[in-house]
């Protein structure tokens, strides 16, 4: 059974073009071994990508 995740909320209002724009950014509070493991998991993907599209010869790996 998974907890529902709480999230902090910030809500910011500005004008834009003549209306008033409220924007709000939602961040999920987490505990910090699941923080870190989403972090982990984020760097993992990240890396995946700029391995995908990273020029032959710039990581010092032999193209396949």
């Amino acid at each position: 059974m998974q907890t529902a995740v709480k999230y902090h909320s910030e809500v910011k209002t500005m004008p834009f073009g003549g209306r008033t724009i409220t924007y709000e950014s939602l961040t999920p509070i987490l505990s910090p071994k699941e923080r870190e493991k989403r972090k982990q998991e984020i760097e993992r993907r990240l890396f995946n990508v700029f391995v995908k599209y990273a020029k032959p010869g710039k990581t010092g790996e032999n193209p396949a």
